[in-house]
Order: C-alpha cells, then sequence, then structure tokens
C-alpha cells in the first residue's frame, strides 16, 4: 500500500490510546527500529520498521539512534499575557508568599494592568512567542486560557486573539475565571462572566472554562454557580482546585463531571478518590510548586489512589516555562513520577481536552516527537537542554534543530 511517508527511528514509545488510570500509566508500548506509516497527516500504521516497510511503500524519513513519541500535549497554560514578573521573584527570594504579593499589587492583578493595557497585536506577538518556543520543546497542542483581562472587554480580547491565531501548535481556548478585578468583588465579578457566557459560546470563542476556586479567591459556592451556568451553556469544565488550602475544589470537580482539577497540592483524600470514581484527570503543575518555592504534589498517592495524571507547565509570568521537557524532569526528581508515566501523562492531557491524540496509534493525527536520546528512559533523566530534534504535525515536519 502507497502512503505519504514512512518514518523510522531506534525507538518508539507511546502510551496505549485510552485514559490511564493509576498504575496503568506505567504500562506504555515500546518498540526498537520502530516504524510510523503516515497518510493524509493520519497514522495509518506502526510497529517494527521491517514489518511496516513490507506492507507500505513511500519516502522513507529515518531518525537513526533517536526516540519517537506522539506529540506533547500542554493541557494548562496562560498563554496570552503581557508584562513579566521577574521583581516578584527578589521578593519571594526574601520571604514574600504569593498571597502577600497579590495583596500588595503584585501577582494576577500586575499582570491584568499590563494585559489591559496591551494592544491586541502586542499581546498576539507575545503569545506567538511562546507558542514558537512550545513547539521547539515538543508541543504540538495546547490549553490555551483567558483570565489577564477581568473585564468583558479584555476578556474577549483574549479569547479573540486565541482563536485568531494561526500556528503549527494547535490551539484550544478556556475562559478562565482568574480573580477579582480591584473595581468589583466576588459576587459581581461571577455575575458578569456568566452574563459574558452567551458571547463567548455564540462566537465560538471557548470550548471550555475554568475557575481558581481558592481561599481568597472564589469560593466553591460561587464557582459552583459559575459552573452551572456554564455546563448549561453546553461549555466543558476545568478546575484550579485546592492549590493553597484545601477548599473543596477536588469534591467539586467530581460533583459536576470537570473534564480536569489541576494544581491538587492541598487536596483531601477524599475529593481524590471522588475524581478517580468520575476518571476525572489530575493535571499537576510542578513548575507552580517549584517557583513558588513550595512543596510539590503527591503524585505517589494520587496513583496508588487510581487516579489519571496529566502533566502541564501551567506556564505564566510567575511560572514562565514553555518546556514540558523540564515539567517531566521536575516529576521525575520531585515527585517520583516514573519516565514512563511522564510518557503517560501525555495521553492523559490529551484525554481531559477530548482530543483524542497524545498517543502513537492507528486513525489518530500523526503528531510526533523525535528526540535524541537512545530510549524513552532519558525522559527526565537527562535535563536541562531541548533534547527535541524534529517535531511533526498533521505528518509534515515543522521544526527541526540545526
Amino acid at each position: 500500500m502507497k502512503v505519504d511517508t514512512i518514518f523510522t527511528a531506534s525507538e518508539i514509545a507511546t502510551p496505549e490510546n485510552k485514559l490511564l488510570k493509576g498504575k496503568e500509566m506505567q504500562n506504555i508500548v515500546v518498540i526498537k527500529d520502530g516504524a510510523v506509516a503516515v497518510d493524509n497527516g493520519k497514522i495509518i500504521d506502526f510497529g517494527k520498521e521491517n514489518e511496516i516497510r513490507s506492507k507500505y511503500t513511500g519516502e522513507i524519513i529515518s531518525f537513526e539512534g533517536k526516540t519517537m513519541l506522539p506529540g506533547f500535549v500542554d493541557s494548562h497554560t496562560h498563554l496570552v499575557f503581557s508584562g513579566t514578573r521577574e521583581n516578584e521573584l527578589i521578593m519571594k527570594l526574601k520571604g514574600k508568599k504569593y498571597l502577600e504579593i497579590l495583596k500588595e499589587g503584585g501577582g494576577i492583578q500586575y499582570t491584568v494592568e499590563r494585559t489591559r493595557a496591551a494592544s491586541k497585536s502586542k499581546l498576539k506577538k507575545e503569545a506567538e512567542k511562546r507558542l514558537n518556543n512550545m513547539l521547539k520543546n515538543g508541543t504540538t497542542t495546547v490549553e490555551a486560557k483567558s483570565g489577564y483581562g477581568l473585564n468583558r472587554k479584555d476578556e474577549i480580547k483574549s479569547l479573540e486573539i486565541l482563536k485568531e491565531m494561526k500556528h503549527d501548535v494547535d490551539i484550544i481556548p478556556t475562559f478562565l475565571v482568574h480573580a477579582i478585578p480591584k473595581e468589583s468583588n466576588e459576587k459581581d465579578y461571577i455575575d458578569l462572566c456568566i452574563d459574558m457566557l452567551d458571547e463567548i459560546k455564540e462566537r465560538d470563542l471557548a470550548e471550555f472554562v475554568d475557575i481558581f476556586c481558592e481561599k481568597d479567591v472564589f469560593s466553591v459556592r460561587e464557582s459552583e454557580r459559575f459552573f452551572e451556568a456554564a455546563k448549561k451553556k453546553g461549555f466543558k469544565l476545568r478546575i484550579h482546585a485546592d492549590e493553597i488550602e484545601d477548599t473543596g475544589g477536588a469534591e467539586l470537580a467530581a460533583k459536576l463531571d470537570a473534564k480536569s482539577a489541576d494544581h491538587l497540592l492541598k487536596a483531601s483524600d477524599k475529593g481524590l478518590k471522588m475524581m478517580t470514581e468520575k476518571n476525572i484527570v489530575a493535571t499537576l503543575l510542578p513548575g507552580t510548586p517549584f517557583s513558588l518555592f513550595t512543596d510539590f504534589p503527591n503524585a505517589r498517592k494520587m496513583i496508588d489512589l487510581n487516579l489519571p495524571i496529566a502533566l502541564a507547565t501551567d506556564l505564566n509570568p510567575n511560572c514562565y516555562t514553555e518546556s514540558l521537557q523540564f515539567i517531566f524532569s521536575l516529576a521525575v526528581f520531585k515527585m517520583k513520577m516514573l519516565p514512563e508515566e511522564c510518557i503517560s501523562s501525555i495521553k492523559n492531557g490529551a484525554y481531559s481536552l477530548d482530543r483524542n491524540i497524545g498517543c502513537i496509534d492507528r486513525g489518530v493525527n500523526a503528531d510526533l516527537v523525535v528526540m535524541d536520546i537512545p530510549n524513552h528512559r532519558h525522559i527526565g533523566y537527562h535535563f536541562g537542554v531541548n533534547l527535541v530534534s524534529t517535531v511533526i504535525k498533521n505528518g509534515a515536519i515543522v521544526w527541526e534543530s540545526i
């Protein structure tokens, strides 16, 4: 059979094409001297190179000595913002806590001011630069949130940018209720966000909604009120939950069938067990505690509770990284996740986004990452440099290292 391309590599490593819970995350498919047959942007077949080449003909592109993985899925980012916060790092180094910085006009509110003041073209240019860095580091699909406008005009502006951007990285937009604007209060801002849902839905500006359910931000009660309104409009739910204190965010995610609950540093065992029963993905963001000098999520406990875990960057001006490779290293060294579990997290991130990607399988989009490593166990182990040599999107090479 004739196909467009046959990609070969010394090793192929992929999760299974399903939600991977608990210890299932250790079970990945590894093929030595493997190949992937691609036609019309889709994976037609994969397996041992000699078997694939005996069944298919097409252009052969060889990645000898390298390892091929599915394209990375970054399922939690704050892509659109203006203004960096390097000065806050100095404050944190001197002992300030994040909520203290927030109360002093830093944190989210500082970024809100800069984002509101920035033109649409400036915001788009900055977001594209971040996407370029993501692509170079292996990310082929990204979830991207609004949340730095905190008023109708600027939240819509952020969502419009996400919709209008054309890039090799696929963008899945989320309307995020991120913080209480200085000029408003919790109830009034939730009212405004509920009122915005009709326009966002009619203009197809977001697929998901999200809210920062946390002490001194949005209560479980107001978060639930917003989510109930969003569900009625057909939005899917994600939630920033139990990052700083256990406020019941994990329980709320389970109650309302969210696709993902994120952070979860302080989540209760009860909440985590409820999430497991509902197959809700626990999206862990180790870059955040790394940048906040706080404890890391207890990934091993969550895996023992049979949770499906995704890993994401939480790219934002307080956790400024576009690299899932770096996040995998943090997961390995700080959360004791196995390289195989990091690879499986790619599929779970895709599952949380309702996309049939994040794995190498027949019928799946041919989004592939080739890494200059001899085998998959260098994931996490070899850190501090970009190990990606080639990125393939829908069967076409879209980035190569020099």
